[in-house]
């Protein structure tokens, strides 16, 4: 019985547990607190009060005194009361006596005698009243002990402790082992085929850049159709273009599809507090690039270390980002071979780049990364939609052609914000008007429905952007209304909301039209309330910057000329002088103040020529607070400029539509 119980059901012996102890560093944390607690509560919980010898005289007099322990190579000595005389001596000397001994503490000089000085007290005493000394030697062993292995033990712990800290956050995901020795390894991460699950396939729109992407990485794959003719493999692609518009996520799908190593690094990781280390980490990066090849090394934000050489303000021509800097440029492209290494990088910040960072055998290719068009924009919204519950008859064209102007990060969120306006109002599908509102909400911002504005600063609101909406219908080059809306969001107390062509040039006619169109709402203030508000800031703002754009760059003045001072190149950098003399400049300012008020004199005579309807207007506004083009339509009629179809259509059939891109706000 006794053998069957030490065996399991299945008749089998259990096998032995093995007990395993581990030491972590926690032991060390403690025995250090021990050893100072210790030093600490050395000679017990006792206070004894300080007294001085002649006092100590006077108290073995009085027979009071129990015991003295005296210690020679100190001169220092601790002195025991008598239970029943304690509380005679309660704030004698200026202080409580502690209830526990000892209960007194003396020091003497040097010079003290203790044997003779203690036989001469106690001879002077009755037998009964004599005092019990004792004196020793004190070793301090241990207390000598302490003060060497304590500070010892703190510095390995505070060593080891920094060690580790620096171990996660320095140097923990670079080269073996990590840790402050390892700080110069890089940091780039390697990537799989299987670890990154992004396609070309999940890259909406984009053609031209996604078509060179692909190319590099079919040169990888298949070398010898490009070498056999005698063509070389580039040697690096920057990718270029807006935030947003899918930089990042085209190298993602790089690695998604290469069958090939890639490391992805961001800039900002070659930049560290010490001296040397973004070079290291160079170094280190091209190092085990090489060793991988044929392999793709991926540079998020390269202009965080590649900015151009002597134009850091602030900074010594020593600076550690050139260093890193010179050091990227050589392993680029310098003495050694970096046969199979090819380098995709990303920025939205081409002009600061160095220019021998972007010089050809380097990075060979420039990929613009633009914003998408009509049908990109369908694209990105269909892939952005997978996973939505979207209603039957949502119209994708509609949406595509309503968000000019955005970037697929834009489109994103337009879906995501359009899911959740959908869930706020309990739907079981997202439809139209819940896309719709997103969009007003990401560009205008969250409606503030519990903003008090007086009436006489709602009608005021209204004229200005009735403005802004009348002369924009009656100029045939400005930008189609879309709708005016009173009701605040963000900053903007109301709104006149556009659907802005797209399209790659501007004439004059055009700017001049989308500049009355900018100063309508200023002047509707001036006509009707017979001076300014404050209301139209952003507006001139706008319009300030249009005009000197026009003077200054584009070469649309007769008395400047065709000259234009913009620097596309950034050539010029931190230069404060200016490529003009004082007198052109003085030239400029005339010709931008001649041409503000041509604008305002032909942005007068329109809104006093139909004032009619824009008083209408300004009145349908205030009672509806939201109007939209074919309200509009119907007090002015057809808009100027508009498509014979468009032109056609009654106001009845005029389809309504709620989706801005470009707007004029009013603060």
């Amino acid at each position: 019985m006794a053998e069957n119980s030490n065996r399991q059901d299945n008749g089998k012996t259990p096998k032995k547990k093995t007990i395993r102890i581990r030491l972590s560093f926690s032991w060390l944390y403690l025995l250090l607190l021990a050893g100072i607690f210790f030093v600490t509560m050395q000679g017990g919980g006792a206070n004894p009060q300080k007294i001085e010898w002649a006092e100590l005289q006077d108290i073995v007099r009085t027979g009071d005194v129990k015991e003295i322990h005296f210690v020679r190579n100190d001169f220092k000595g601790t002195v025991t009361i008598k239970p029943d005389r304690i509380s005679k001596y309660a704030g004698k000397f200026g202080g409580n006596v502690p209830p526990k001994s000892p209960h007194f503490t003396f020091m003497v000089s040097g010079n003290f005698y203790a044997e003779q000085e203690f036989e001469k007290l106690n001879s002077e005493l009755p037998k009964e009243d004599q005092v019990k000394v004792i004196m020793e030697n004190d070793s301090k062993m241990w207390s000598n002990m302490l003060e060497w292995v304590l500070p010892l033990v703190f510095m390995v712990l505070i060593w080891t402790w920094m060690f580790r800290g620096f171990n996660k956050n320095m140097g923990g995901n670079g080269g073996a082992g990590g840790g402050i020795f390892n700080v110069g390894k890089s940091t780039g991460k390697l990537a799989d085929k299987n670890q990154v699950n992004v396609t070309f396939k999940d890259v909406a729109g984009l053609y031209g850049a996604k078509d060179e992407v692909m190319e590099i990485v079919d040169f990888l794959k298949n070398p010898q159709k490009y070498t056999s003719l005698g063509g070389k493999i580039p040697k690096g692609a920057l990718l270029v273009g807006p935030p947003g518009t899918g930089k990042t996520l085209l190298a993602k799908a790089v690695a998604g599809e290469a069958n090939v190593p890639f490391f992805s690094i961001s800039g900002s990781d070659f930049v560290e507090m010490f001296v040397g280390v973004g070079a290291s980490r160079v170094r280190d990066l091209f190092s085990q690039a090489k060793e991988k090849a044929p392999c793709i090394v991926f540079i998020d934000e390269i202009d965080a270390v590649g900015r151009a050489r002597g134009k850091n303000v602030g900074f010594s021509s020593n600076d550690e980002r050139e260093n890193t800097l010179n050091q990227l440029l050589t392993e680029m492209d310098g003495f050694g071979s970096n046969s199979g290494v090819i380098v995709l990088a990303a920025t939205n910040r081409a002009d600061i780049l160095d220019k021998a960072l972007l010089r050809a055998g380097r990075f060979d290719r420039q990929i613009h990364v633009e914003l998408p068009e009509l049908k990109e924009r369908m694209e990105i919204f269909q892939v952005h939609m997978k996973g939505l519950k979207i209603a039957e008859d949502f119209d994708l064209e509609f949406m595509a052609k309503h968000t000019p102007g955005f970037s697929g990060a834009d489109i994103a969120n337009v879906c995501n914000e359009a899911a959740l306006t959908a869930a706020r109002r309990d739907k079981k599908a997202i439809d139209k008007q819940d896309f719709l509102d997103a969009v007003d909400r990401i560009i205008g911002g969250l409606e503030r429905k519990n903003s008090l504005i007086t009436p006489e600063e709602k009608r005021i609101i209204a004229h200005h952007e009735a403005g802004h909406a009348v002369v924009s219908w009656l100029l045939p080059h400005a930008n189609p209304l879309f709708k005016v809306t009173l009701v605040p969001r963000g900053q903007a107390l109301g709104a006149a909301w556009y659907l802005p062509e797209e399209r790659k040039i501007s004439t004059k006619s055009q700017m001049m039209d989308e500049m009355c169109s900018l100063i309508g709402g200023r002047v509707a203030e001036e006509i009707i309330n017979g001076e300014p508000s404050t209301g139209a800031q952003n507006d001139l703002e706008k319009l300030t910057h249009m005009a000197y754009a026009m003077i200054q760059y584009y070469g649309m003045s007769d008395k400047v000329g065709y000259l234009s001072y913009f620097d596309s190149t950034g050539a010029r950098g931190y230069d404060l002088t200016k490529p003009y003399s004082e007198k052109t400049a003085e030239l400029m300012d005339a010709e931008v103040k001649s041409l503000v008020e041509e604008i305002h004199a032909k942005t007068t005579k329109i809104l006093t020529d139909n004032k009619e309807g824009f008083l209408k207007v300004a009145a349908i506004l205030i009672e509806k607070e939201v109007i939209f083009a074919d309200d509009v339509k119907a007090i002015l009629g057809p808009r100027a400029g508009a498509p014979a179809e468009e032109a056609a259509e009654t106001p009845a059939e005029a389809e309504v539509t709620e989706t801005p891109d470009t707007k004029t706000v009013d603060e």
